[in-house]
Order: structure tokens, then C-alpha cells, then sequence
């Protein structure tokens, strides 16, 4: 059986992640979408709710898992017995820092494999990023987002 990981930050969850994330089930046996606890980076949502969002978001894929991790993403791996890496790429810009990454992770734990994933056009432009400055300057993101997720960073903003 081959287990991928997904993993990433996921702040939130957009509909590019979950393109990306369908694909993925599509290629592999099991996939782990696991989000990291980041040091580096204050969170808009809570691992907590990410989590609760993207089961929500994926109940429909039966080969995927939510789960949560701290520290390094191979350690990860190695623990859930994963194989594969699986990353989304939506630019040319995307793919400098994922080689590197790709690299990195390669250096530390040379059985696991990184597959590139490309969204599909529709998608390229989302990010996290772009869908928190929507949400907090009152903008609609329900074409960026799943629905469950629209209407929890909806109420969130408005609370």
C-alpha cells in the first residue's frame, strides 16, 4: 500500500488544497493530509479548527486521512509509514521553493519521494494568503474556499 503525505498549513483550506488532495487520492492508496504546527508563522485558524474544517471538507474521499503534526515533515512520514510526499504546485514560483524543499527532505530521509502536483488552471491563483485579505476586507471567498469553510471563516470574521 502506498501512503502519501500532504502536507502544509492549510490556513485556510482552499479549493486549490482540495483539488490537489483529490488527485492525490486518485494516484495513491492512502493520503494524509497532516497539518503542521508552524513556530514560525501565527495562525489565523487554529490547528484545531483546520483539522475540523478539512475532515469536513474531504469526508466525501474514503482513502484520506486528517491528521495534525508538530516538528519535521519526515519524521512525520516515517512514523505514518508514508512513501510519498505530495505537494501542489500552482506556478513557476512555487516550484523553486518546493525543489528545495523536495531536496532538503531527500537529504534527511532518502526512501521518501516528493510528487509534484499542478492545479488546474481554475485554481492557480488561490492562496491562504489572498483568501484571509478577501475575508478580512469583507470581500466574497466562497469561489476560493468549500462551502463548510466559507461559512465558518464567515462567522468567525463576524463574531
Amino acid at each position: 500500500m502506498t501512503i502519501a503525505i500532504y502536507p502544509g498549513s492549510f490556513d485556510p483550506f482552499t479549493n486549490g488544497h482540495l483539488d490537489i488532495l483529490k488527485s492525490g487520492s486518485e494516484i495513491f492508496d492512502k493520503v494524509i493530509i497532516a497539518v503542521s504546527y508552524n513556530i514560525n508563522k501565527k495562525g489565523f485558524l487554529t490547528v484545531d479548527e483546520r483539522v475540523d474544517l478539512i475532515k469536513k471538507s474531504v469526508a466525501h474521499l474514503k482513502n484520506v486521512e486528517v491528521d495534525s503534526f508538530n516538528g519535521l515533515t519526515v519524521e512525520y512520514a516515517k512514523k505514518k509509514g508514508a512513501d510519498v510526499l505530495l505537494r501542489g504546485l500552482r506556478t513557476s514560483f512555487d516550484f523553486e521553493y518546493e525543489l528545495q524543499l523536495s531536496q532538503t527532505n531527500n537529504a534527511l530521509y532518502d526512501n521518501l519521494k516528493t510528487v509534484f502536483l499542478i492545479t488546474k488552471p481554475e485554481y492557480n491563483f488561490i492562496s491562504s494568503s489572498m483568501v484571509k485579505e478577501i475575508l478580512v476586507n469583507n470581500g466574497d471567498i466562497s469561489k476560493f474556499v468549500p462551502q463548510n469553510v466559507c461559512e465558518f471563516l464567515i462567522s468567525k470574521r463576524d463574531t
